[in-house]
């Protein structure tokens, strides 16, 4: 009797495709990437805020590394320490350098700034010439907010040295007399600019400023006008700013003052 042979098949060698793993493995790798990205973001955001931090950090990835590839070879861990911290020592001082370099900057240029005011605050009026007066007295009025400032004296100026427009609008007169210490204002002076200043130029504050000083009948004069007199202590003051401006005590012209405010000298 002959029996028949049943054929058996083959086996397949390999695992069975599975949805439920292999769905799970891509979606860890999902989160993988976004972790991953997230880390990466956070590195650059603290490499832009602390460089400091970004180099150490840097660094102990690159021993990390070197770490684990001379692992393999027997490589020297007591010289592998002290390598890393001579590197993180280096790394720590020169951070600290450039966090204390903008601290040792600012005190050099506050110093050098105060030379400099001290440089402009020093002028010697008297050794000016009349044409040098008028122009310091106009870089006065520009430096304290004055508009138009114009620089008008010369022949037939008829008292007029410098006009302006004052910060608050009003037009303001100036006279410059660069006189020295032996030769005070008379009043003489003080009314040749008083019978133009108000009805030719219409101003409405006369200034007459002076590298000397005024007597006191042209101080006197001055009250009863109206007129602003600078003397050489005022216009320092003014100069080096400790002092006021000229316009700013000097209410509208014609009204009555108390004679401080109207003889400055």
């Amino acid at each position: 009797m002959t029996v028949s042979e049943h054929r058996t098949r083959p086996r397949r060698s390999g695992r069975r495709f599975d949805l439920r793993a292999t769905a799970m493995f891509f979606g860890l790798a999902a989160v993988g990437l976004i972790i991953a990205g997230w880390v990466v973001r956070t590195a650059f955001d603290v490499a832009e805020r602390r460089p400091a931090w970004a180099v150490v950090l840097v660094l102990g990835a690159v021993v990390a590394g070197v770490v684990c590839w001379r692992g393999r070879s027997g490589f020297s861990a007591s010289r592998l320490a002290r390598r890393t911290t001579g590197a993180l020592e280096e790394a720590t001082a020169t951070a600290l350098d450039a966090l204390e370099e903008p601290r040792t900057a600012a005190p050099a240029a506050e110093a050098h700034g105060a030379e400099e005011s001290a440089e402009v605050a020093v002028v010697d009026h008297e050794a000016l010439s009349p044409d040098e007066f008028e122009q310091v007295i106009a870089d006065l009025c520009v430096r304290d907010g004055c508009a138009e400032v114009e620089v008008v004296g010369g022949a037939g100026d008829l008292g007029a040295d410098v006009v302006a427009l004052a910060p608050d609008g009003r037009r303001v007169v100036i006279q410059c007399k660069r006189y020295g210490d032996d030769n005070k204002v008379g009043s003489q002076d003080l009314q040749r600019f008083g019978g133009t200043c108000f009805t030719v130029h219409e101003a409405d504050i006369a200034v007459l400023v002076t590298s000397s000083d005024f007597t006191a009948p042209a101080a006197e004069y001055a009250e009863r006008c109206g007129i602003v007199c600078v003397n050489e202590e005022r216009l320092r003051a003014w100069n080096e700013g400790r002092g006021p401006a000229p316009w700013a005590l000097s209410p509208l012209a014609g009204e009555a003052t108390a004679p401080s405010d109207r003889a400055l000298g």
